[in-house]
């Protein structure tokens, strides 16, 4: 019995010893796993984000944001890391919205004005640009489908060299900063706009004021991702109808002879007549 004891007893410790064997090999590559696991974490920033959405024209308050986790190689261009650079602390003017944003969406330097700024139309304008305002009307302005963010052709029509009425591109994608007084690009309803403004640079702004006091301007929409730089286009009226060609329709000749019976004059048509 004290044999069979012994035996059953190393038998155990074996088996034990394995178990244990086993667990440490598998509590070694959790761990390795773990590690490796904490290396793949990318560094994060914080990032300011709207909590709510915010529309053109609000004013953005400490109660519109909030700060989240970022990826730091993924940081959006022009995002703000921190309140203190959303409100500067030398300034309590509030930030005004100049695009939708989205809840948890970046607030960026581009959607918002500086601070105590309003959402005009000043505050769109990129360096060396300046704003024009140009007239239209429902077919000069695309029947009213034109909104502030859209880019436009501008073609112009009048009288060319010699008299001849022409039509041509004097400017490609142009692009549309408000519709009479709205510079929101959210604007979905369609309205017959009276005006439009654009952005240009200054020759740009001297050759449309040119064209619009000497003819009519007609505006082409741009699609959404165009990139196109359109070439120059003319169009005359010779070239749009081509040579017309007069054509000279002989009448046939008619000959009658002239009767009185008393004091009528009857008229009869012959067919033949002599020279």
């Amino acid at each position: 019995m004290r044999i069979v004891f012994i035996l059953v007893l190393a038998v155990g410790v074996g088996l034990a010893g394995f178990a244990v064997s086993i667990a440490k090999d598998r509590f070694d590559q959790y761990q390795t796993a773990l590690a490796e696991q904490r290396n793949a974490i990318l560094p994060t920033v914080e990032v300011v984000v709207v909590n709510r959405q915010v529309r053109y024209g609000q004013r953005i308050t400490a109660d519109d944001v909030q700060l989240i986790r970022w990826p730091a190689e993924h940081v959006p261009f022009g995002a703000f890391t921190s309140l203190e650079e959303l409100f500067p602390a030398d300034d309590d003017e509030p930030r005004t919205v100049l695009r939708l944003m989205e809840q948890d969406e970046p607030v960026l330097l581009s959607k918002v004005t500086a601070p105590g700024e309003d959402a005009g139309v000043a505050s769109r304008l990129e360096a060396g640009m300046r704003a024009l305002a140009l007239r239209v009307d429902v077919t000069s302005g695309v029947s009213g489908f034109l909104r502030p963010g859209d880019r436009v052709d501008v073609y112009w029509s009048g009288a060319g060299h010699g008299g001849e009425s022409i039509t041509r591109l004097i400017r490609s994608n142009v692009q549309i900063i408000a519709i009479d007084q709205i510079a929101d690009e959210q604007r979905n309803n369609p309205t017959i706009a009276r005006t439009i403004t654009v952005t240009a640079r200054p020759e740009d702004v001297a050759a449309l004021t040119q064209a619009q006091g000497s003819g009519t301007l007609t505006l082409a929409l741009v699609g959404v991702g165009d990139e196109t730089i359109s070439d120059e286009v003319e169009v005359s009226t010779n070239a749009l109808l081509g040579e017309v060609e007069e054509l000279v329709v002989e009448q046939e000749r008619v000959c009658t002879i002239r009767s009185r019976r008393g004091g009528e004059v009857v008229i009869t048509q012959v067919p033949f007549c002599s020279n």
